[in-house]
């Protein structure tokens, strides 16, 4: 026996679809407060010691966190070509804006304190806020667009196809209901930077992130909300009608789907989603509380809880679909005929398996060394530090 036949594509399908999420959500979860941080810097940090004590808690661990990122796209490249081909396509611009904003992040806390300038240095602070901001709005705003559904069609060979030149396609992006999802996206990773800002810093900084931390938390408890009413009563959904035979071929097109009804229709077929939602609201609702309360640890792990709720209420909300088509709905993708192949997916599985557990061990570790608070005389002794 073939050892990538011990399970079966399908299943194996739902592992990776599960494991792409994880992945995502790893990587909202710890970069998540590095982007608010960055994001905060310049409201937060009224001088240049103040900045640096910012700066120094997401500095000696923003590069691992970041693993998570490139895992992801790793994981969508090998795991989901179609989608990696498709969405690449459609949001070329938005991607390029990302990495461009994730490059110039290290460049800045490279850079920052080469020289002793006052503007120099708040020059490098507000490249470090474009470098946390940018990204936190263009995912949501991703987000928002995947559940309208993205513009493309599939020719006979598969070749994805967008109508409209790339700047158009780029404009047609910054729909009212997708800055709306950026709203909710930029908002909670703002709550949770100033979440890890109460729990590694003391003073002034504290004080600032607490204040302005409880704001964004509001915003994004709000706006979700609105997110949620308008995609339950505005934004048409999408449902499979005939499906590809089990363990069948990766081809969009030997499927049929129906673009119209709601999504929240998936709510009613499987009543146990909803715990996705309420975790996400209540996450943010008591992470908001123990920002104005001064909690320090429970908050962090409450923003976390709030973010995995946002972000899983998406994933299975949508589910099977991953990029429906708003064009050509028979194009859309989902998770039973977008992914790569069963031996493919069953290599890549054994793979994560041995070295996911090794990346979270040293991930823990690296947290256990530099635990503790980062304070204004620490950074002022250390020549060295950002």
């Amino acid at each position: 026996m073939i050892l990538s036949e011990l399970i079966s594509l399908d299943v194996l399908r739902v592992i990776w679809w599960l494991l792409l999420g994880v992945l995502l959500i790893g990587f909202a979860l710890t970069d998540g407060f590095d982007l608010g941080v960055g994001a905060l810097l310049p409201f937060v940090g009224k001088t240049d010691t103040e900045r640096r004590v910012a700066i120094n808690t997401v500095g000696p661990v923003w590069e691992g966190n970041q693993v998570w990122f490139i895992l992801g796209g790793g994981a969508i490249f090998a795991a989901w070509p179609p989608l990696y081909a498709v969405s690449f396509s459609g949001f070329y611009l938005a991607m390029f804006a990302i990495l461009a904003a994730l490059i110039l992040r290290p460049v800045a806390f490279k850079y920052r304190s080469k020289r002793d300038g006052h503007a120099w240095r708040n020059g490098w602070d507000w490249a470090l806020f474009v470098g946390g901001a940018v990204p936190a709005l263009i995912f949501g705003v991703a987000v928002g667009n995947v559940l309208q559904g993205v513009p493309f069609q599939l020719n006979d060979m598969l070749m994805p196809l967008y109508p409209g030149n790339f700047f158009i396609k780029f404009i047609s992006l910054l729909n009212p209901f997708a800055l709306l999802a950026g709203v909710v996206s930029i908002s909670m990773l703002m709550m949770h930077g100033a979440a890890w800002l109460t729990l590694k810093t003391e003073g002034p900084v504290q004080f600032r992130a607490r204040a302005i931390g409880s704001v964004a938390g509001m915003v994004a408890f709000v706006t979700y909300i609105l997110a949620g009413v308008w995609l339950a009563f505005g934004i048409k959904g999408y449902t499979i009608t005939s499906v590809v035979p089990d363990n069948g071929p990766s081809n969009p097109l030997f499927s049929t789907v129906e673009h119209g009804g709601s999504w929240l229709s998936a709510y009613s077929d499987r009543p146990w989603i909803a715990i996705a939602p309420i975790l996400g609201l209540l996450g943010i609702a008591l992470a908001t509380m123990g920002l104005r309360a001064g909690r320090e640890g429970s908050t962090l792990l409450l923003s976390k809880l709030g973010i995995f709720g946002v972000i899983s209420s998406v994933g299975l909300t949508m589910f099977p679909f991953i990029l429906p088509s708003s064009i050509q709905p028979d194009a859309s993708l989902t998770v039973w005929d977008a992914s790569s192949s069963q031996q493919t997916l069953f290599v890549m599985l054994v793979v994560t398996v041995i070295f996911m557990p090794l990346i979270l061990a040293y991930t823990a570790w690296v947290y256990k060394v530099l635990w503790g608070k980062v304070t204004a005389e620490e950074v002022e002794s250390d020549s060295h530090s950002y």
